[in-house]
């Protein structure tokens, strides 16, 4: 199996809800299968980019929102067994002990640190004693389990990404640039035009398990449709003639797209099929390109070679960025990589890709992340607008030059200098947004 087949295969997962609270619910989850007895305390440390995605989104199985409920109903019914869906079977009888816990004052969360590097820390403490597991880098990898204060579990230190001095959750401006906690990501090592000769030349059943993406993704969106709850999803297929499938393909594209992602930021009860560790990455990088597929009949081999690429484009950026920042990775990394996809269905060039991602990083990069909420589906409207009129303007030879602005002299320093913009860039961006959310919490 080729390298790059590898990396999408081990970063594709499907996660229930927005991947922050799935992500905290699971850390909690784990802590309490590593303690018997009541329990008498729940404390979730995390880093700011964890802390801010995770503040007002939907929690699956329940009408509550935010971090302090994910770890209580992870804590209280989550299967840490499952990873990101250790919320898949959570009862009304959960939820009421998950309120509980919160109303009892047991469950609290903890600013750790400024970092688009992921970091959690949940320690449950119970008549029988503490545990605490942390993870770190991405949303599942447990790093260290303690039970009584004995280290039961701990990764290496250099597999954990980790240095000597460093603190948890902390950043250090080497890490900060490269936008992960390892320097040098295997992605980086291949240029754009190699990713593209990969997808082109990469035997077709290598690339069957994408099929699964749009399974759960469209079940995710159709879900939507049908629920009372979505607003955008209705709007957006009235907008485009009443049909989820019409001649319009951008029109079907955004409502397929946007559909998923409100879906999911509310809380409905069915997974998205992340990568990069977020849901809505998962969603931008695939569902424009369906619409395509279906739109203009192209054949299932082609929709998933130019998933293959949305995938790996996107990856390539967020690998510089980090998986949680002050930046909107759904629309930035995401967006380019859907871009490109679009560009290769279209018989478009690798120079016409470059066009196309110099158009996107002269346009929305810069764009917030305030957290997953509902204003992730206007930031994925923005998205689909924005990766469509580049791809257009790129294949009719307008885009803007490599002198201008962050574009670099080749696709590859451009997308670096996207995800530099991120990662160390915005990291005063970062510590504002959690500065308002605090003020919000406690007006």
């Amino acid at each position: 199996m080729h390298e790059l087949t590898e990396m999408i295969r081990e970063d594709m997962k499907p996660a229930l809800g927005v991947t922050e609270p799935g992500a905290i619910a699971f850390a909690a989850a784990k802590a309490r299968s590593c303690v018997p007895g009541e329990v008498k305390s729940v404390t979730v440390s995390m880093n700011s980019g964890m802390y801010k995605n995770a503040f007002t989104c939907g929690i699956p199985g329940t009408d509550q929102v935010g971090s302090v409920y994910a770890a209580a109903l992870g804590t209280v019914a989550g299967d840490p067994k499952k990873g990101l869906e250790c919320l898949a079977c959570v009862s009304e009888e959960d939820n009421a002990k998950a309120r509980e816990l919160i109303r009892e004052g047991k469950v609290k969360t903890i600013l750790d640190s400024i970092s688009s590097r992921i970091f959690i820390e949940a320690s449950v403490e119970t008549e029988a004693g503490t545990a605490a597991v942390t993870i770190r880098d991405t949303h599942t990898n447990i790093v260290k389990i303690t039970v009584n204060g004995e280290t039961i579990f701990e990764k290496a230190r250099e597999l954990a990404g980790e240095t000597d001095g460093e603190k948890a959750g902390e950043e250090t401006e080497e890490q900060a640039d490269s936008g992960a906690g390892e320097e040098g990501h295997a992605i980086h090592r291949y240029t754009l035009a190699e990713l593209v000769d990969y997808i082109e030349k990469v035997d077709a059943a290598e690339l069957d398990f994408i099929r699964e993406a749009y399974e759960v993704n469209l079940r995710l969106f159709h879900l939507g449709l049908e629920s009372p709850k979505t607003t955008f999803a209705r709007h957006l297929l009235k907008l485009n003639g009443g049909q989820v499938i019409s001649d319009n393909e951008q029109a079907t594209a955004s409502l397929l797209c946007n559909g998923a992602i409100e879906a999911r930021v509310i809380g409905l009860d069915a997974p998205a099929m992340s990568i990069t560790g977020s849901g809505a990455h998962g969603i931008i990088a695939t569902m424009p390109l369906y619409a395509a597929y279906q739109v203009n009949s192209y054949t299932e081999g082609q929709l998933l070679r130019a998933t293959a690429l949305s995938y790996l484009v996107c990856m390539y950026i967020k690998e510089y960025s980090g998986r949680l920042s002050a930046f909107c990775g759904c629309a930035i990394a995401a967006g380019s990589g859907m871009a490109c996809g679009l560009v290769w269905l279209r018989g478009g060039t690798v120079e016409e890709m470059a066009h196309t991602l110099n158009n996107m990083a002269s346009s929305i990069t810069g764009m917030i992340c305030d957290g997953g909420n509902q204003g992730c589906t206007m930031k994925g409207i923005a998205a689909v607008d924005a990766a469509y009129k580049s791809v257009e303007f790129a294949m009719n030879d307008i885009y803007i030059a490599d002198v201008h602005g962050i574009n670099g002299k080749t696709p590859e320093e451009t997308m670096r200098n996207m995800g530099r913009i991120a990662s160390p860039g915005m990291t005063g961006t970062e510590k504002t947004i959690v500065e308002i959310f605090e003020e919000k919490r406690l007006s």
